[in-house]
């Protein structure tokens, strides 16, 4: 998430609140912050973000900032006592969701955020953190973690979340390991949201490799969680992360994909965000993506031309062959995609996912500016 540090706060404890750039009525207040570059000491407010200082002379909490271009009207922040600003909801953002939980029941060697045994439940934040979203919002991601390692309070978040933005498509992130429980399968469904989408990993056709990459035995739980889902009817994505373990088979994999679970909504295939465990095990996973292009082309193709639809994320147009590029899509969420220097000037630049600002210069050496398509030659 995007995140800035005062430059001085007066806070005493964590603060939730909605942004406003704006005064609010008086008696409209008490859930905003007012961010403004006035010097301001309105009361009501939860707090005041000014670009002055206001010590010593305000009620209301204030935190100074050098600047307020990050804040937009409807953005959702929480400030820490030592003054970082998190934004966890951007109004303008398509990409928002809740961090159910960072605990989780698998360790995967590509993991970008290494799981904890151990923390505070969070369903209650996340529920207060959820009705300060604006009404209108499109859609909302629940993550983690493993979300389902909340138990029934992920179906308490999806109630609200259906409350709350009753016009947003809902995607939960999961292993898929906890819907091998039938009961807990069907009350997912009795949620009855009106378009929700689990998405969930599969590594490899083979039950070892699979098993290897998540660091647990549960290729099977996932395989029955899945039919659990597709028996209540749930919308379901699968996903496959590339990298120097699983490309090789990526083709036997869409096969068996194809063939086991025809009912799913669609598949992506990931290129790999290098940060966490990820950068960790670099030597035994990173692979130049220019280099399994065959290997995509074929299992894209595969599944495409069986009616499966068919993502490419996080990829970069210029390092897919052209016939690959219309399956690529925007997915890097936007407070860290970044593109490099080379890009400027490329034709493709708007539809490119770019890169992971995570990443650490681990890119293809195939980036290049195209500067034309179609009829002319790269």
């Amino acid at each position: 998430m995007k995140q800035i540090k005062a430059l001085t706060c007066s806070n005493s404890q964590e603060l939730l609140g909605r942004v406003t750039l704006n005064d609010k009525n008086i008696f409209n207040r008490s859930a905003y912050i007012l961010v403004t570059n006035e010097k301001k000491l309105a009361k009501g407010y939860k707090a005041i973000v000014s670009t002055h200082d206001l010590s010593g002379s305000a009620s209301t909490p204030y935190i100074k900032v050098g600047n307020i271009s990050d804040f937009n009207d409807g953005d959702v922040i929480n400030i820490t006592t030592d003054g970082v600003i998190c934004f966890l909801y951007e109004f303008n953002s398509t990409s928002n969701a809740i961090f159910a939980t960072a605990r989780c029941n698998h360790r995967c060697i590509m993991c970008p955020q290494p799981p904890v045994l151990q923390e505070k439940d969070r369903t209650d934040f996340n529920l207060d953190l959820i009705k300060l979203f604006d009404k209108n919002t499109q859609e909302v991601g629940i993550t983690g973690g493993e979300p389902t390692m909340i138990g029934d309070r992920l179906f308490e978040i999806i109630r609200q979340i259906k409350k709350s933005c009753p016009k947003a498509a809902i995607s939960i992130l999961s292993n898929g390991v906890k819907f091998a429980d039938i009961d807990y399968a069907a009350k997912l469904a009795a949620c009855n949201h009106h378009d929700l989408q689990i998405d969930i990993p599969i590594f490899s056709d083979i039950a070892s490799i699979h098993n290897h990459i998540v660091g647990a035995k549960t290729f099977y739980k996932t395989v029955q969680g899945l039919y659990n889902l597709a028996k209540f009817g749930q919308q379901i994505g699968l996903r496959v992360v590339i990298h120097k373990q699983t490309y090789k088979r990526l083709p036997q994999l869409a096969d068996y994909i194809y063939h086991n679970f025809p009912f799913v909504t669609q598949v992506a295939f990931m290129q790999m965000e290098t940060t966490g465990l990820a950068e960790t095990n670099l030597k035994d996973l990173w692979i130049d993506p220019y280099d399994y292009n065959k290997e995509l082309r074929e299992a894209v193709l595969l599944l495409s031309n069986r009616g499966i639809t068919t993502y490419i994320y996080n990829a970069q147009l210029c390092v897919l062959p052209p016939e690959l590029r219309p399956f690529a899509k925007q997915s890097i969420s936007e407070w860290k995609d970044v593109y490099l220097p080379v890009c400027d000037g490329c034709v493709l630049k708007g539809e490119c996912g770019g890169f992971f600002s995570t990443n650490n210069n681990n890119i293809s050496t195939h980036i290049h500016k195209i500067e034309c398509t179609d009829s002319c030659t790269e």
